[in-house]
């Protein structure tokens, strides 16, 4: 059966967006749920900042391993069931958090998500390039990249505003609450997916994938371009996981009560969703490096500026993290995705390969912040080190704009 091109699935494709923003909507809700719930779980299970960190940094470490395989999944499975059972296992960490014991059992359940985690975005950028093509392409994963965004600015914004008093101030009821929120985003894509007008030569039924070579990793690996777009996931993701993780903590240090501190830090998410909605409509040939270098010029600048007390120069960093925090992803992935010479049968492992990539950044964000908070006492040694990872990054930008884009096409 031959490939479907973007355009088969018509307007329907647009609702089949939505259930994929639906799904990493809640991806990003679990995901950020520990983060304001921080003193209140360290008081409970008896943990410290080194220990959480360790915590927090539990599923991207999972992820690295599981990215690749569920990558060359994704390339097999239908993508009604790749969805479906990544929120399922989603909905089943949150669960087992509430029911965690102590440190050890909250590490295992927060390490569950690194499993149903890469099912759902690496599946999220590969299916939307299987439908959307050329601008609508960028403006696809612009809309599909506020769903985490909205669902990490909701965990933020009304965990411990809304949600702990609505549960008497019980932090385990409120991941429960997650975890049925998780799996019946699950059911609605499935329904979605399942529809006739989703096309099932396209959304629902295998297609007939090259067969998975470790040959091809490594023909991958040895382009330039994949090597530097693949340590650009690695800062990125450590930013982001980050400040994702500790900037409620980061607030509170400088003063603010748990509510506001949670207030704030849910401004990043929103003027991330603002601009995943309209820098990646910009993204196109020609224009994606100078975004990428402006985004982790603001970047290095947001962390500098998180150093001084709080007042406009808060609003400024939270305003540059929050449009880093999703754009800079989204513009990596067009560069990656859209790199010549690599077949589509190929995107669902170049995605998981990105992603094993930059969980690493992922794992180390929380960690590194955690033990330097331990060590130094608080988070001046942590913004520093964030600064730097922009300027490092910035220079990453320039050497990619050097080596350029042309390769071979890669072998089937």
């Amino acid at each position: 059966m031959s490939r479907p091109k973007p355009a088969d699935l018509g307007a329907y494709r647009w609702f089949l967006l939505f259930g994929i923003w639906l799904v990493y909507f809640c991806f990003g809700l679990v995901a950020a749920s520990m983060a304001p719930l921080i003193p209140v779980i360290r008081a409970e299970l008896g943990i410290s900042n080194a220990g959480m960190g360790a915590i927090l940094g539990a599923w991207p470490l999972v992820y690295i391993a599981a990215a690749i395989p569920c990558g060359v999944l994704l390339d097999r499975l239908p993508a009604r069931w790749s969805l479906l059972v990544g929120s399922a296992v989603v909905g089943l960490s949150a669960l087992l958090r509430g029911l965690s014991w102590d440190e050890l059992s909250l590490f295992a359940a927060v390490g569950l998500f690194g499993v149903g985690g890469p099912l759902i975005s690496v599946g999220a950028p590969k299916l939307t390039a299987k439908w959307f093509d050329g601008r609508d392409r960028g403006v696809a994963i612009g809309i599909y990249t506020t769903g985490p965004a909205l669902g990490s600015a909701a965990s933020l914004a009304l965990m411990t505003s809304v949600l702990m008093p609505l549960f008497d101030q019980d932090w385990r009821m409120v991941m429960f609450a997650n975890a049925g929120i998780a799996v019946a985003a699950g059911v609605a894509w499935f329904l979605l997916a399942s529809h006739p007008l989703a096309d099932p030569g396209s959304a629902t039924e295998a297609s007939r994938p090259a067969a998975f070579d470790p040959r091809t990793v490594l023909a991958l690996l040895a382009r330039p371009p994949v090597q530097v777009l693949l340590l650009m996931g690695v800062g990125i993701f450590l930013v982001n996981h980050g400040i994702n993780n500790w900037l409620p903590e980061i607030l509170r240090a400088k003063g603010l009560p748990a509510a506001e501190a949670g207030r704030w830090a849910s401004l990043t998410q929103i003027v991330g969703i603002v601009g995943s909605l309209v820098v990646p409509r910009y993204a196109v040939a020609g224009r994606r490096l100078v975004l990428i270098s402006l985004i982790f010029a603001g970047m290095a600048v947001a962390g500098l500026l998180l150093l001084l007390p709080a007042g406009q120069a808060l609003v400024a960093s939270l305003v540059l993290l929050g449009i880093a925090r999703t754009s800079a992803t989204a513009i990596v992935m067009l560069l990656l995705l859209d790199l010549p010479g690599i077949d589509r049968q190929r995107h669902g492992l170049l995605g998981g390969m990105f992603f094993v990539a930059a969980e690493i950044g992922g794992v180390l964000g929380p960690t590194t912040i955690g033990l330097l908070s331990d060590r130094s006492g608080g988070f001046s040694s942590s913004l520093w080190a964030l600064s730097a990872i922009g300027v490092v990054l910035l220079v990453l930008a320039g050497l990619l704009a050097r080596i350029g884009h042309r390769e071979r096409p890669l072998p089937r």
